[in-house]
């Protein structure tokens, strides 16, 4: 056993990183992960924090390895926002902890699971750090892309790039880690296209899946104009309940433990002007998180979306590839009949434009309505 053995499919990433740990002439002050949502980056980034701290190189089983992926070691921060940016006072405060020796560990530790989502001005906080390393500090960056990361601060770190890790891998990661059977572990793996944390809730929710069937099940049903809005009120639906499912009991339990602190009374019906400043900002971040939490769902359902219309290209060019969604065959080769080539790829660049327009804050509902309109079946069928 060693810290590395959920970095599933990333043999290349785990020899450099574990030689990094074990050479001093390896280390350098700043890394940067890049890799496709579900590749892996922050269990790379946390494997990597243990290696740094064991006196093994990562043994997995001592005490420096097992808080330091739990995020409880001393000497190693983990952020990851649920919000949609990082401020700049959070990361003034990392950047001070930065210039901290490191108290039990060989290194002080600081991982961004989401450096993609620094503000300009955080970025520039984070660049002094940086410019000015300090002895035995770490900071382990991690974003999708080096596109997502400003250049001087790319220029300032080494370069790590995970892949898409193989279905089988996914699936052999499941059965091993959480015990779920193999049938499921290979549905799950394929359905989420080798997206770890999907796959894990694929095979364990029930609502999951039926979420994702809805989905991918909509192509054949946009026939018209108004199929098209329902179905984009639909997908928008799908992510304002799960948004609300997964909030509503943290928050009212974020808002009684913090009423606690205060030493206030939750039962009362007004607060003093202290208490209600605080539960104000909380509720600031509860909502923050909440926005971002919709628009990831949103993002997850238009990526299943776009495999049916990449599995119908596959059968329409009798290529020799897996499809993702087996499970609705009949869709997809229906789908196939219905549109032509050209067709299928303009329906794919209207998906990838609508989450390109989510990201960059158009409201959800208007971008999924257009993007919709533009899926509609054609009446004649023709190819």
């Amino acid at each position: 056993m060693t810290v590395w053995d959920d970095v599933v499919g990333q043999s290349q990433t785990v020899r450099a990183l574990s030689f990094a740990a074990r050479d001093p002439a390896g280390m350098t002050h700043a890394w940067l992960l890049t890799g496709p949502p579900g590749s892996g980056r922050s269990t790379a980034a946390r494997a990597f924090a243990a290696a740094l701290q064991c006196e093994e190189h990562g043994c997995g089983v001592c005490r420096e390895c097992r808080t330091a992926i739990e995020g409880t070691h001393a000497d190693v921060t983990i952020v990851a926002t649920e919000g949609l940016s990082i401020k700049v006072d959070d990361t003034r405060a990392l950047v001070h902890e930065a210039g901290l020796r490191p108290s039990v560990g060989r290194w002080r530790v600081i991982v961004i699971e989401d450096a993609d989502r620094l503000t300009e001005r955080a970025a520039d906080a984070l660049l002094k750090a940086l410019e000015e390393p300090t002895p035995r500090t770490v900071w382990i960056l991690c974003a999708p892309s080096l596109e997502d990361v400003i250049i001087t601060i790319r220029s300032r770190s080494r370069h790590i790039r995970l892949r898409t890790p193989p279905a089988g891998a996914v699936a052999e990661l499941l059965t091993r880690r959480d015990g779920i059977p193999a049938p499921m572990a290979a549905y799950a793996a394929r359905a989420a296209q080798s997206h770890v944390g999907m796959a894990r809730r694929l095979a364990r929710d029930d609502a999951a899946r039926n979420r994702r069937h809805e989905v991918v099940s909509m192509p054949l049903r946009i026939r018209s104009v108004g199929d098209a809005v329902g179905a984009a009120a639909d997908l928008a639906g799908i992510a304002t309940e799960e948004s609300a499912a997964s909030s509503a009991e943290r928050d009212a339990r974020e808002r009684t433990r913090l009423l606690e602190t205060l030493g206030a009374d939750p039962g009362a019906r007004t607060q003093p002007p202290h208490v209600r400043s605080q539960l104000s900002a909380l509720e600031r971040e509860q909502k923050a998180r909440a926005t971002r939490h919709g628009r990831d769902v949103v993002d997850r359902s238009l990526i299943d979306l776009l495999s049916m219309y990449r599995d119908a290209l596959v059968v329409r060019a009798g290529a020799p590839v897996e499809l993702v969604n087996t499970e609705v065959t009949d869709q997809v080769h229906a789908l196939a009949s219905a549109m032509p080539s050209e067709r299928l790829l303009q329906c794919m660049d209207a998906i990838s434009e609508a989450r390109e327009r989510i990201n960059l804050n158009v409201p959800p509902l208007l971008a999924l309505e257009a993007m919709a309109v533009a899926l509609q079946v054609p009446r004649a069928g023709g190819r």
